[in-house]
């Protein structure tokens, strides 16, 4: 097998960043859980409180790492989280078999942040935390949506904010984002096209490089019969 269909069957990145780009998301990071650790710890025992910290550690990658992504934008990073605590309480509450309400609370949370629109992988975690964390965190019943789950996740979402403006080929939320409109009179965007752009641009998304070719091709067709 050719050596870049090997890559490509692994999803290796096809545009890397730069080398700022890679340490200033780890910064990012760093300052993320650095605040959500000391929070969580005020609201639990050491214990409990890191299994806390796993879920926002998560959305750590997506909010400072892959900053213009959907699953990092604000109504995922805090809706997603808020619903599928909801639900993992709820299922921690009614089913008492331990492993069939774990896989109910991660089930249910992924179903009802799609339906709400706020999908976000780290409310996973958060769901299942909820039913397996232990007496400290059952003890908080649906207390454990808001405090420390809301209040983790708005306040990594301030630092998200705040951090991500700081630097000049960053805009979060992804709205800030310029749009300019492009006239492509015809022209054929390839794979190559994309992951040029993407390191030129200095950005890393969460949708494969021939998705994205799917959905510029896709795009065009659509504005075609538009203007037709």
């Amino acid at each position: 097998m050719h050596g870049k269909t090997i890559k490509q069957w692994l999803g290796v990145d096809g545009h890397p960043v730069s080398h700022t780009e890679k340490w200033v998301a780890a910064l990012g990071a760093f300052l993320g859980i650095l605040t959500t650790a000391y929070i969580s710890a005020r609201y639990m025992p050491a214990g409990d409180a890191w299994l806390m910290v796993g879920s926002m550690g998560a959305s750590a990658v997506l909010l400072f790492a892959v900053p213009h992504g959907q699953l990092s934008q604000p109504w995922a990073a805090t809706g997603g989280q808020m619903i599928s605590a909801f639900v993992g309480v709820t299922c921690a509450t009614l089913i008492p078999e331990p492993v069939v309400a774990a896989a109910c609370a991660v089930s249910l949370a992924v179903l009802a942040m799609h339906y709400a629109r706020c999908v976000h992988p780290p409310g996973g975690a958060t769901a299942l935390i909820a039913v397996i964390g232990g007496p400290a965190i059952h003890s908080l019943g649906y207390d454990y949506v808001w405090k420390p789950v809301m209040i983790n996740a708005l306040t990594i979402l301030a630092i998200a904010f705040l951090f991500n403006n700081l630097f000049r080929w960053r805009r979060y939320p992804a709205y800030h984002a310029p749009r300019p409109e492009v006239k492509m009179a015809g022209l054929r965007i390839e794979a190559d096209d994309i992951n040029r752009a993407l390191t030129e641009m200095n950005l890393v998304v969460d949708v494969a490089d021939s998705d994205l070719v799917d959905i510029v091709h896709t795009a065009q067709r659509h504005a075609a019969e538009r203007q037709s």
